[in-house]
């Protein structure tokens, strides 16, 4: 209730804030013969000069008035406070090794860890913390190999769709140079001898249009370990369902 009370109170004095001007372009489109508006279509592009002026006016003006709600800052500590306890996740076996996360308490991100066995002494794998600068890397797909030698793990900026897939070897917890780019929503299918994976990417996306392109046409590849990803094998496409998605497996006998 007290949150619902400042709201409502926000709402009713909120013609006495003074909001950035957003700029009105003259962006139309044309579907089935109409003419479609679209005058912000600039603030699309997150990252433009112009996109990041107006967020920081608008984020400046917002914070300036929750800053001062007196309930703000008791809730923030009794949320950091319950938020703030050791947790693990269930473990996943393969080959003998045990691979699980676990955070201390307020860590962005969960970290993963590796035992050899279950009397091992658990080893660091992959700490998505120290990924970015600001914290928001996030680990979004992990697979291991039939052997437990390699990992292949997915990395999403700032919660960002898209994801890179990097090749990590577990004994040294040592990334290969595998990258594999523009994948989204893919599954990682290995190989039965580790040689190489199977997966799922979308064309590359124009220049400055990756957080906009439609998500369509993607393809199932085949990428042997230790080449480049533009050498990776064409498997499967359907050109006649472009808004298909696949997810590449495979069999226990290979």
């Amino acid at each position: 209730m007290v949150f619902w009370a400042n709201w409502v109170a926000l709402a009713v004095v909120a013609g006495a804030f003074s909001y950035p001007p957003a700029r009105r372009s003259d962006q139309t489109d044309t579907y089935f013969g109409e003419k479609v508006a679209d005058p912000y279509r600039w603030l699309e592009d997150a990252d433009s000069p112009e996109t990041r002026a107006w967020v920081k006016a608008e984020n400046a003006l917002t914070f300036a008035y929750l800053d001062k709600i007196p309930q703000r800052e008791p809730i923030r500590r009794r949320l950091t406070a319950l938020y703030q306890y050791e947790r693990f996740a269930a473990p996943l076996t393969v080959h003998g090794r045990y691979f699980y996360t676990h955070n201390s308490g307020l860590q962005n991100q969960n970290v993963y860890f590796v035992q050899d066995s279950l009397g091992a002494k658990p080893r660091l794998l992959i700490d998505p913390n120290t990924l970015s600068e600001d914290g928001t890397a996030a680990v979004d797909g992990f697979t291991v190999n039939r052997d437990a030698s390699l990992v292949a793990y997915a990395v999403a900026q700032a919660g960002s769709d898209w994801s890179t897939w990097k090749i990590r070897d577990i004994a040294t917890a040592q990334d290969r140079a595998d990258t594999l780019q523009w994948t989204k929503f893919s599954t990682i299918a290995w190989t039965a001898d580790g040689a190489g994976l199977y997966y799922a990417r979308f064309p590359e996306p124009r220049p400055g249009a990756d957080l906009t392109q439609a998500s369509e046409n993607q393809k199932v590849y085949f990428h042997k370990l230790g080449e480049n990803q533009a050498q990776d094998r064409l498997v499967y496409e359907r050109p006649d369902r472009k808004k298909l998605m696949f997810a590449p497996q495979i069999t226990e006998d290979g």
